[in-house]
């Protein structure tokens, strides 16, 4: 079993106003960098020499509610050769994490140049050091289990909230250095300041694959599960389908080729009064 590596990168502080501006952009540049970077360093024979894959999401927050967008990866031990044949990372080690952060800052500073953002930027923050980690963090299942909160968390949950009082606000939060809980006390409108940019642009898709694991790469993730010893993915999305050369067995999605089910036919209803909410607490 491949063990999985916990990597996070982290735009500087230099980057955060501009950031907060544009989140849509500079959230997109954030993604595509740290992906490009960690791809093509792992491509390198010193580390694991060939295709990885990665599962990364977007953290606009830190416990406080203080803006620190960054983007955690969970990724494979190991990748896929230009063969297909599998090659294994070393012990508890993926990449260096200094090579990684000079190529991410490079990929950075490349996307932004190709936008109108650039003249923006304070030029200090190309003459610094860029944030990223990286730890092993064992089996994929224990990998899943500590990132199912960071895919579904909201950045402050309801019994976190301890007191609203004078216009201001007090919460609880856990330390990351010490993990012992601290308190926060900030005024309403500080309160409504952090909180906000939790809320993501619309349709902004928070969890992206890349490799291996990408959609459009099921193929090389059914080939990784065959070296592993376990099932393939069975899947009716393929270049067959998508090409007509098979017998369709019904409407196709046009862009992926997958089987379309009618689940309903929804009939236009008139006259309809409005919806009476239901009892307790309205919204919910």
């Amino acid at each position: 079993m491949f063990d999985t590596t916990y990597v996070e990168f982290t735009l500087p502080e230099e980057l955060r106003a501009l950031t907060r501006s544009h989140q849509k952009t500079l959230y997109n540049i954030l993604f595509r960098a740290s992906a490009e970077a960690l791809q093509e360093l792992a491509t390198a024979p010193r580390f694991i020499g060939g295709r990885i894959g990665m599962g990364g999401v977007l953290h606009p927050w830190t416990r406080d509610l203080r803006y620190h967008p960054h983007v955690h990866y969970r990724v494979p031990g190991g990748g896929l050769s230009a063969a297909d044949t599998r090659l294994p990372a070393r012990q508890d080690f993926l990449v260096h994490v200094k090579p990684l952060s000079v190529l991410f800052r490079a990929k950075v500073r490349a996307h932004l140049q190709a936008t109108d953002l650039f003249p923006l930027v304070n030029e200090q923050v190309w003459n610094k050091d860029w944030v990223v980690h990286c730890e092993p963090v064992g089996c994929g299942a224990a990998a899943f289990r500590y990132l199912a909160p960071d895919v579904f968390r909201v950045a402050l949950s309801n019994n976190r909230i301890l007191g609203l009082a004078e216009g201001k606000v007090t919460f609880q939060y856990k330390e990351s250095a010490t993990v012992q809980s601290e308190f926060s006390t900030v005024s309403a409108e500080e309160f409504i300041r952090r909180f906000l940019p939790q809320v993501l642009p619309d349709r902004f898709v928070k969890v992206r694959y890349y490799g291996v694991l990408s959609p459009g790469h099921r193929h090389l993730l059914n080939r990784a599960r065959q070296l592993l010893g376990a099932s393939a993915l069975t899947t009716t999305t393929t270049a067959k389908a998508r090409e007509g050369k098979v017998a369709l067995g019904g409407p196709r999605c046009p862009k992926c080729g997958s089987l379309l089910l009618l689940l309903e036919i929804l009939r236009p209803q008139r006259g309809l009064k409005a919806a009476t909410p239901p009892t307790g607490r309205w919204p919910p």
